[in-house]
C-alpha cells in the first residue's frame, strides 16, 4: 500500500442509484445522469463508471506522461494522446476491470517512446492505483 506524503487534492462525488442513478459533486461541477451500456442490459442513456475511468486514466496518463518527458528535456506536442478503453467482465466471485491504454507519440524514436511510457507507468496514479490489481496492456504508435 502507497501512502500519500501530502494530500494535495481531494474531488468528491456522491452517487445515488448506482448505475442507473446520478453522480454529483458538492461544487456542482459534476452533475450527470448514470445509465448502464446496452451490453449489461441498459440503454445507453448516461454515463457509465468504465466510461469515467477511461476518462480519468487517459488524461491522468497523459498528464503524467508531459511530466517524465519534461524531465527527460522533451516537449509534449499536441498530437500525442492517450485513449484507454476499459472492460468490464466476471472473475472468479464478481466482477473485474482491464485496461488498455494506446498512447499515440508521433515522431518519436521506438526506445525513447518505451522508455517515457514505461516511466509514466510508475509516476502515474491510475497506473500506481491499479498495478496488480487489474490486467493492463499498452501499445504505443508512432505515426
Amino acid at each position: 500500500m502507497t501512502t500519500l506524503e501530502k494530500r494535495v487534492y481531494t474531488a468528491e462525488v456522491t452517487a445515488t442509484g448506482g448505475r442507473d442513478g446520478r453522480s454529483a459533486s458538492p461544487d456542482g461541477v459534476i452533475d450527470f445522469k448514470m445509465g448502464k451500456p446496452a451490453a449489461m442490459g441498459g440503454k445507453d442513456d448516461g454515463y457509465n463508471p468504465e466510461q469515467l475511468f477511461a476518462a480519468g486514466y487517459s488524461a491522468c496518463f497523459l498528464g503524467a506522461l508531459k511530466f517524465v518527458a519534461g524531465k527527460e528535456g522533451i516537449t509534449l506536442p499536441d498530437t500525442w494522446s492517450v485513449t484507454a478503453k476499459i472492460s468490464f467482465g466476471p472473475i472468479e466471485g464478481g466482477f473485474g476491470l482491464a485496461a488498455d491504454l494506446v498512447v499515440r507519440l508521433a515522431g518519436v524514436d521506438s526506445a525513447i517512446a518505451n522508455d517515457l511510457v514505461e516511466k509514466t507507468h510508475r509516476v502515474c496514479p491510475y497506473s500506481n492505483a491499479t498495478r496488480g490489481n487489474i490486467d493492463i496492456t499498452t501499445t504505443i504508435l508512432q505515426a
